[in-house]
């Protein structure tokens, strides 16, 4: 009997017995064997003694004919448990390590959906959200023919949602502060950082769900500072208002906020010579 069928017989025995026999597969000097133990857990969904089997010793396995293997099984370890931080990273090493591997579509796919997963409430901080777009997109560079393409396509705009969420309240916020200027250390008003914020996020997103909300926000934040206006500034602004009125009621003119635009365009219209 050659000493592979040994070895994984050996295993087999060890993975379904008793938990202290795990203990004796981390302590074993052996690395084909506790390779193949790793293997074995892995093959019966027991990640985390398969990870912890194959951390103390993927760097000796990295220079021999298992270090592929062994990498990209830690990483699917690491998704499996949900530690997707660590999962990302090892995916990002392999595809690094093996550029042309037997896992490279895989890890990078894993990658991506691994940030993916740790993309925050729109409220917290989005670098999670940035680095998953941009595994993302490489992956679509890298494999543009992929049957994951719909898949992927739809956790990208996902995520660009997430990030136009993010800016709308920027802007919704920049709004509701109005005239307030205790925030406005370096000049400037709180409506115009609204219009820029929102213009920004439409330019950058423009078909967001939010693109009604935002135009909205533009047109109204630009009805105010007409309002506020001195008198030098008052009549281009009022037209500025008028002009977004037309752009917000050509594109939504069923919109649920009609009634209240066509009561900013009456006003205006009555300031300006028509």
């Amino acid at each position: 009997m050659s000493k592979k069928i040994i070895i994984a017989l050996s295993v087999l025995a060890l993975v379904f017995t008793s938990c202290g026999n795990y203990s004796n597969v981390l302590r074993a000097d052996d690395y084909d064997y506790r390779y193949e133990a790793a293997k074995e857990y892995y093959a019966a969904g027991e990640f985390s003694h398969c990870y912890q089997v194959l951390e103390d010793m993927i760097l000796l396995l990295k220079a021999t004919d298992k270090g592929e293997e062994s990498l990209y099984m830690l990483a699917m370890c690491y998704y499996n448990l949900k530690y997707y931080e660590s999962a990302s990273d090892y995916f990002e090493r392999y595809y690094q390590s093996y550029p042309k591997g037997t896992y490279t579509e895989l890890s990078r796919f894993y990658a991506g959906l691994s940030a993916y997963k740790q993309s925050p409430d729109s409220r917290l901080d989005q670098s999670s959200t940035y680095t998953a777009l941009n595994c993302l997109n490489e992956y679509l560079q890298y494999y543009p023919n992929s049957p994951r393409r719909e898949e992927v396509t739809d956790m990208i705009y996902q995520l660009q949602e997430r990030l136009a969420q993010k800016e709308y309240e920027s802007a919704r916020l920049y709004y509701n502060l109005g005239n307030y200027t205790g925030n406005c250390i370096f000049g400037g008003n709180n409506f115009d950082a609204c219009i820029i914020t929102a213009e920004n996020t439409l330019k950058q997103y423009p078909y967001t769900r939010f693109r009604e909300e935002l135009m909205m926000l533009i047109l109204r934040s630009r009805y105010k500072l007409a309002l506020n206006s001195i008198e030098s500034k008052a009549e281009e602004r009022y037209r500025a208002t008028i002009d977004e009125y037309y752009g917000f009621k050509n594109e939504f003119p069923e919109s649920k906020y009609i009634k209240e635009a066509d009561k900013m365009f009456r006003t205006c219209s009555e300031k300006v010579k028509m």
